[in-house]
């Protein structure tokens, strides 16, 4: 399999490296959004890990290039389905995550059942901890927005959630649920749900201990859509 890599930073640079020792070759390297689609033509896909703000410009790029292409790139989901909705329109393969770890995936199908059995329980209130490295741009992270969306939209007693750097939980705005955000130097990512009565306290968390899962992840995402067409994440990947 030929790789282009966009973004070669810490994850960019894990992917060569496990991607090498697979028996892949990586046919472009490419750190600055000051390329085009001419020099993806090379490659059988693409694995983007770049910036919230440029990632939708080279989404297109890879479209241009007719080039399927893995994105954990989070931060521009407000584009979401505009981009989606390109990439069926022209025929072309999009793969997203706003995580590629297994056991990420794992804690986001627990996440989604415990939420549903957590509405038949009023008593309970829920809140959630994230933590990332200081290079995280995006907060809350498009992990803990997964697993916020998930349990809002199962949760009738709650309609959004806030997100907040380095701030603790509050109950002040009841409807809503708060995740508290943390920065730390090198942490590959933490994420803790918590629900809370006067009774007792039940908790799910995942722990990254490195960048492994995310990479390995991403590396069979790639495999998984060569020769593929239309857009896909990781649900349809694990069948969950």
């Amino acid at each position: 399999m030929n790789i282009a890599l966009i973004g070669y930073g810490k994850m960019g640079k894990s992917i060569e490296m496990m991607a090498l020792n697979q028996g892949h070759q990586i046919v472009a390297k490419i750190d600055s959004d000051d390329f085009t689609s001419a020099d993806l033509l090379n490659a059988d896909v693409a694995i983007e890990f770049s910036q919230p703000n440029v990632a939708v410009e080279n989404i297109k790029k890879c479209f241009e290039a007719q080039i399927p292409v893995v994105v954990g790139t989070t931060g521009w989901y407000d584009q979401y389905d505009k981009i989606c909705k390109l990439a069926k329109e022209t025929d072309q393969t999009l793969f997203t995550a706003t995580n590629f770890s297994i056991g990420v995936n794992i804690v986001f199908n627990i996440n989604q059942k415990l939420a549903e059995i957590m509405n038949q329980f009023p008593e309970y209130d829920v809140h959630m901890t994230e933590v990332h490295h200081l290079e995280k741009k995006d907060h809350p992270s498009g992990t803990a927005s997964t697993l916020a969306d998930d349990i809002v939209n199962a949760i009738d007693r709650k309609t959004g959630y806030v997100g907040r750097i380095d701030k603790p939980y509050t109950t002040k705005t009841a409807l809503d649920l708060h995740i508290n955000c943390q920065r730390g130097k090198n942490v590959p990512g933490y994420h803790q749900v918590t629900y809370t009565s006067e009774i007792d306290e039940i908790s799910i968390q995942h722990n990254a201990k490195n960048r492994e899962g995310f990479t390995k992840g991403a590396i069979i995402a790639a495999e998984w859509i060569i020769g593929k067409k239309g857009v896909f994440t990781m649900k349809d990947l694990l069948k969950f």
